[in-house]
């Protein structure tokens, strides 16, 4: 009789396994996240498998990883598409077009700022210097710059702190700030909280760069990568991207107001998205991410009152180094490939190596720009 028993509890138990092994494999449904988040807020007690299913929604970006008709999850042994035929930016000239768009980070196929927009660039670049705490000039002090963005963006931002750090074209005087937080896209950032998880994003902005041992004050330089979760949600392009243009220059006046001299804003948008198993960031939204940095960069050229960098509403922006690749067909403005092993097992964010490709081209942009060289480097760096 107790072996029957025992064979009985086996079954059982593999088959509860299974189940929940097929649930966890079953890509998160927002509404059903939302009502159980609700009823956990209205002070409800949750069974053990509500909070499961809430605990990985939060996991997957606070609930963001969901259910939808038109991004359907590929399953787990689908690599991804290695490529999708588009033409990077920095490939595309003045008479090519995707969707009415021309060529060029900066449009008209220019990779490089217009002549002004240069000069004025700088002449911001030239300001920065060393600052002690109450942000005067001081041999002592420190030039901080920082990094602002979602998931991606401070997973990325680690990797380049470290190399950075270690290497020694580095000026001393410069210290690395990573302020990026992981599910906080653009909307969260403008509201100030992740309700999913009851963060007080700025507040943990605080805390950091007082961990780092500056002061807001010390704050010169910034990069930027900004998202929204589910742009799909927001409509074909040109509206998804649109909405993380508008959204992106409120954070970035949000940013020049909390710290006031701050002066260079890089901006980088999204990199290859092709082997992204769900809808939270998958292409071709990824790659038209590019599009809300040059549109924001071309409104301040333009003298938009919103990004004026004179009357300090907003840092002077330009771009930083430009992510997006075909893929493993690569590029062929530098030759830069994304291969599926620069991903994660879920496509969308980067793995150790992809965060490590990253950090590099992050670290040889500031050592070659002429806006950051000065700056960036130690004095007499080779």
């Amino acid at each position: 009789m107790y072996y029957i028993y025992r064979f009985l509890f086996v079954i059982c138990s593999s088959a509860m396994a299974f189940a929940t092994l097929r649930a966890a494999d079953e890509p998160i449904d927002r509404q059903k996240a939302r009502e159980i988040r609700q009823k956990s807020k209205s002070g409800k007690a949750l069974t053990p498998d509500e909070k499961a299913y809430l605990d990985r929604a939060m996991a997957e970006g606070g609930g963001a990883k969901t259910r939808n008709s038109n991004q359907p999850t590929a399953p787990k042994d689908d690599p991804g598409r290695t490529f999708l035929g588009l033409a990077p930016l920095t490939d595309m000239s003045a008479t090519a077009r995707y969707e009415g768009e021309d060529g060029g980070l900066y449009g008209g196929g220019r990779n490089t700022p217009p002549a002004a927009h240069l000069r004025a660039a700088l002449a911001e670049a030239a300001k920065i210097q060393a600052l002690d705490a109450s942000g005067k000039p001081s041999p002592n002090g420190k030039i901080v710059m920082i990094t602002h963005g979602m998931s991606n963006t401070t997973q990325e931002s680690q990797t380049f702190i470290e190399v950075a750090n270690a290497d020694p074209r580095k000026n001393p005087a410069v210290v690395l700030v990573d302020c990026a937080i992981g599910g906080a896209g653009t909307n969260r950032w403008i509201a100030g909280v992740d309700e999913s998880r009851g963060m007080k994003l700025w507040e943990t902005v605080d805390q950091r760069i007082a961990a780092a041992g500056i002061t807001p004050l010390q704050v010169q330089a910034a990069w930027l990568k900004h998202a929204r979760a589910l742009p799909a949600e927001l409509g074909k392009f040109p509206q998804h991207a649109k909405v993380v243009q508008d959204e992106t220059a409120q954070i970035l006046q949000m940013l020049r107001k909390r710290f006031p001299n701050l002066r260079i804003a890089y901006l980088s948008s999204r990199s290859y998205a092709g082997y992204a198993r769900g809808p939270l960031s998958p292409e071709p939204y990824a790659y038209e991410s590019a599009f809300a940095v040059r549109w924001l960069i071309q409104d301040q050229i333009k003298g938009s009152a919103a990004l004026n960098y004179a009357s300090g509403r907003a840092p002077l922006l330009l771009w930083g180094p430009y992510l997006w690749t075909d893929g493993e067909k690569g590029r062929k403005f530098d030759g830069f490939v994304w291969t599926r092993d620069d991903a994660n097992a879920g496509g969308t964010h980067p793995s150790e190596k992809g965060r490590r490709k990253v950090a590099d081209l992050l670290v040889s942009f500031l050592t070659s720009d002429p806006t950051a060289k000065p700056w960036f480097e130690r004095a007499g760096a080779q």
